[in-house]
């Protein structure tokens, strides 16, 4: 190949029907292949079998899936221009269809492959910007990422967490800093609003899960929340107790809270003292979810309102078998404890469950329950986690709304 020549990934016969359908993702079996010699990160052109374009994508060496897609059209330069062009497109939607961001709010910026951008995550709290990046074209991107993030109008500081497993995926070490400005002096506050009421939580960037906040369940939290009036809530998975104070602030006469994070159940005091909640309403246990709800069922402890929201049991295919029995387990465990009448609200956000298999697992779990239920709502991510339809794997966030007969 001469010097300067494109790196030219060809696939095998056959295997580009899933970028034909815009799967941006190129699996290490497929390839038939590699003409040169390309760095981590590096962006590459597809050609199938035939020598015909199909994308340009970024090279991982590292991981099953060698290349993730950047653009499908051969006149694209994948340059510093291309991602300042694509974030704004993201930023400018989203705020066509939410408003401005308003003080106090948070919300998603980029949702990796929803916003066609693999392997960035982007949150935005305020005046300070949260990125991720998951996957070596990514990485190989960040100073370009950082130089859009910090010109975005009342932008003080970038800061990196990527400090995730996927990392390990891809072959790269976790990776915190600030890339820009000063990071915040502790948590901060964020607004939310549940069945009319304004409650406060604090979002700790720094150290707290994902970019410090769920912020994928903002809708979900208003949901349930407005269906809490009056019930006995178990909050299962409950971090900084954002779901607890969801349900109080619709009504709940007494919430109890499940984490194994001490320093998660620190903030979630704080959070309580911040919205004057009623000490006599909220019960915050410290100890292994599985463990306490066999603990409750032995006890015969009953609940109005259950919500499970567990951390990712599968975060690949190769773990998707343990996560179903724990998924089944947690669940059948639920339905034990949960009244007739009662509602429980689970979540899984293991890519590799999908919706159809979740439905399955928790059917099961209702049925050796000896469990009648009905499905009140399907619940997923909120709107600023947009999910491309060629891309299912996109759709993490999995939640039904289940109501036990009586």
């Amino acid at each position: 190949m001469k010097s300067g020549s494109p790196v030219v990934l060809e696939l095998k016969p056959g295997r580009e029907k899933s970028l034909l359908r815009r799967h941006p993702w190129v699996f290490s079996g497929a390839v038939a292949h590699l003409r040169g010699q390309p760095a981590s990160g590096e962006t590459i052109r597809i050609h199938s079998a035939g020598g015909r374009f199909l994308a340009h994508a970024a090279w991982s060496p590292e991981s099953q899936i060698c290349a993730r897609v950047w653009s499908y059209l051969e006149t694209d330069s994948i340059d510093a221009a291309f991602f300042e062009r694509q974030i704004h497109a993201a930023i400018d939607w989203r705020a066509q269809r939410m408003g401005p961001l308003a003080p106090g709010q948070a919300r998603r910026l980029i949702n990796a492959e929803g916003d066609g951008l693999p392997g960035i995550v982007i949150d935005r709290y305020h005046d300070t910007v949260v990125v991720q990046l998951l996957s070596a074209g990514a990485e190989r991107w960040r100073d370009a990422i950082t130089a859009v993030l910090a010109g975005l109008p009342g932008v003080v500081c970038v800061l990196e967490r990527s400090d995730t497993d996927a990392r390990e995926l891809e072959g790269l070490p976790p990776h915190s800093a600030v890339l820009h400005g000063e990071a915040p002096h502790g948590p901060v506050a964020l607004h939310e609003t549940v069945n009319g009421q304004t409650i406060e939580l604090l979002a700790d960037l720094q150290a707290g899960h994902k970019t410090g906040f769920y912020l994928d369940q903002v809708t979900n939290r208003d949901t349930i929340g407005s269906l809490a009036d009056s019930r006995k809530v178990l909050n299962c998975f409950a971090f900084s107790g954002a779901f607890a104070f969801a349900c109080l602030a619709g009504g709940a006469s007494h919430v109890t809270s499940i984490e194994s994070a001490a320093d998660a159940l620190a903030l979630a005091r704080r959070n309580a003292q911040r919205n004057g909640s009623d000490p006599a309403r909220l019960e915050w246990v410290e100890g292994d979810v599985f463990a306490l709800l066999r603990r409750y069922r032995d006890a015969a402890r009953r609940f109005d309102l259950i919500i499970l929201d567990p951390p990712k049991f599968a975060p690949t295919q190769a773990h998707a078998e343990r996560a179903a029995r724990a998924y089944k387990d947690i669940n059948l465990l639920a339905f034990k404890l949960l009244s007739p009448g009662g509602l429980l609200a689970t979540f899984s956000c293991s890519g590799a469950i999908d919706e159809g298999l979740f439905r399955r697992i928790v059917a099961g779990a209702a049925e050796d329950a000896g469990v009648d239920v009905r499905l009140r709502e399907r619940l997923g991510a909120a709107s600023d986690h947009p999910v491309r339809l060629a891309f299912p794997e996109g759709d993490y966030l999995k939640g039904l709304l289940l109501e036990r007969l009586a």
